[in-house]
């Protein structure tokens, strides 16, 4: 459902109206993915409820971020923008992890249950670089492109986890994923098609 936030954000935020034709490309790509997940997870409403959030919040920032790059006075470029979200949400987060986990994330409370520390602050340090990394490539690529091709971009990402999965985890797989995984990137090639294709003036 990302794109379709995407599409419905960017035409109230950027004013950008997609043609029928891209809307239209965008339903192969998400139910692609709903395919090559369906054997994945179990459905219940709270999952998809805060899948729904979690889409909403996610295609909000792209879009305002979007749009604070494509000012002309005063604009952020990527890099500084990234920056200044993250140290923001360091700031309103730190509070909430301190509350929520409290003692939990303490180095003795560690140590009493039986964990490495070490190993602990490797992992938590690699995760934290490879995630950051992540997310500065993706700000770097919203800058290049529009919201609604950088969602598509972030569906199809996750056909590429689960081919991964399989190539090196031999994780099985059913018909079912590998049609969704073929819908998808045949969606993805629509699209990419239909981009190109101009509305006509009135």
């Amino acid at each position: 459902m990302e794109p379709f936030f995407s599409v419905l954000l960017s035409a109230l935020f950027l004013g950008e109206t997609p043609t029928i034709w891209v809307v239209l490309s965008l339903m192969p790509i998400v139910g692609g993915v709903a395919l090559a997940s369906l054997t994945e997870a179990s459905f219940n409403w709270a999952g998809f409820w805060s899948a729904m959030a979690s889409n909403l919040t996610f295609q909000s920032r792209n879009v305002l971020s979007k749009k604070v790059m494509v000012k002309k006075e005063e604009s952020l470029d990527n890099i500084n923008l990234f920056s200044i979200i993250t140290i923001m949400s360091f700031f309103l987060l730190a509070p909430v992890t301190l509350f929520v986990e409290g003692i939990k994330i303490t180095p003795m409370y560690l140590q009493s249950a039986g964990l490495n520390l070490k190993d602990i602050y490797l992992r938590s340090l690699l995760a934290g670089l490879c995630f950051h990394a992540y997310q500065q490539v993706s700000y770097m690529i919203l800058a290049r492109v529009s919201p609604v091709t950088h969602s598509v971009g972030n569906c199809v990402k996750r056909v590429v986890v689960i081919v991964t999965s399989v190539l090196f985890f031999r994780t099985p797989v059913s018909p079912i994923n590998t049609l969704g995984t073929g819908v998808a990137l045949g969606g993805v090639f629509l699209y990419s098609r239909v981009k190109r294709i101009k509305p006509k003036s009135a």
